[in-house]
């Protein structure tokens, strides 16, 4: 493969057709802008992300994808700017809108963020037991249901430090989506994994998507997860979005900070002096 030549698509990639309207977007972001430390974070980010469709936002370390996430669900309030959630002002509105809102979200946590003293399945039922009014049949029912959902049906009186990273991953997918969301956010879903557990995961998130309808919003350095299951994506440089556009869009470029990132090559015009 020449260095000119973006990367080929391998036979498990088939991209996704999915083309919805503008107007059934999830999650609009509108100037957001951010500083954190006197630096800028996220400098006037615009996107609307759509009902059912997987974006990935791809960028290096400081970027601000973790960041953008963060105002997402409402961890983060802009210093200017909106982020909406179907069509909802959750950045600048009432404390009821941002609960509301974050009844359709799932977060996966990058390092699944699991209580090391409770079993798989109180992990899994903890936002059942904290947010709902639902009797111990219920949570039972529905931690079962999500379990056998993420592959992990016998896995419910393990102890987090008895099972992999990758099933731990699975129990945070799992407890995600208890409440049944319409939105799950993923933060490095691959992270940390070797290539047949990452492939697993992100075989993982598209059955989601299949079988859920949910949109998906992933941050991720993993440019083979961004490939395998996106519709469209997002790259970050210093707080702004440099390119948006869908799979092949992005193999087709031949923008140098897009070919620098997706090629993972050290020299370029992400890493110059100054950049």
């Amino acid at each position: 493969m020449n260095r000119t030549d973006p990367p080929p698509p391998e036979a498990s990639e088939a991209p996704i057709s999915y083309r919805p309207m503008l107007s059934e977007a999830a999650i609009e972001l509108c100037d957001l802008t951010k500083d954190l430390g006197g630096r800028p974070v996220l400098d006037g980010v615009n996107l609307a992300i759509l009902k059912g469709e997987t974006m990935s936002v791809i960028g290096g370390s400081g970027a601000g994808k973790s960041v953008t996430l963060k105002h997402i669900v409402g961890l983060m309030k802009p210093d200017r700017g909106v982020v909406k959630v179907n069509g909802t002002d959750i950045s600048g509105g009432t404390p009821g809108a941002l609960q509301e809102a974050r009844r359709k979200i799932g977060f996966c946590f990058q390092g699944s963020a699991l209580l090391n003293s409770l079993s798989v399945f109180e992990n899994v039922a903890l936002p059942l037991r904290e947010h709902e009014t639902v009797d111990d049949r219920e949570i039972r029912r529905r931690v079962e249901e999500k379990l056998a959902l993420v592959g992990l049906a016998d896995a419910g009186q393990k102890l987090p430090a008895e099972i992999s990273g990758g099933m731990k991953k699975r129990v945070g997918l799992a407890r995600a989506i208890i409440r049944n969301p319409e939105i799950i956010l993923y933060d490095e879903p691959t992270a940390g994994l070797d290539p047949v557990m990452g492939t697993a995961i992100n075989d993982l998130i598209l059955d989601m998507q299949k079988k859920l309808g949910v949109t998906s919003v992933l941050v991720t350095h993993d440019m083979t997860s961004a490939f395998r299951v996106s519709n469209r994506i997002a790259m970050l440089v210093k707080g702004r979005i440099v390119k948006l556009g869908t799979p092949e869009e992005f193999r087709a470029s031949t923008d140098p900070l897009v070919q620098q990132f997706i090629f993972g090559e050290s020299e370029g015009p992400l890493t110059r002096p100054g950049a």
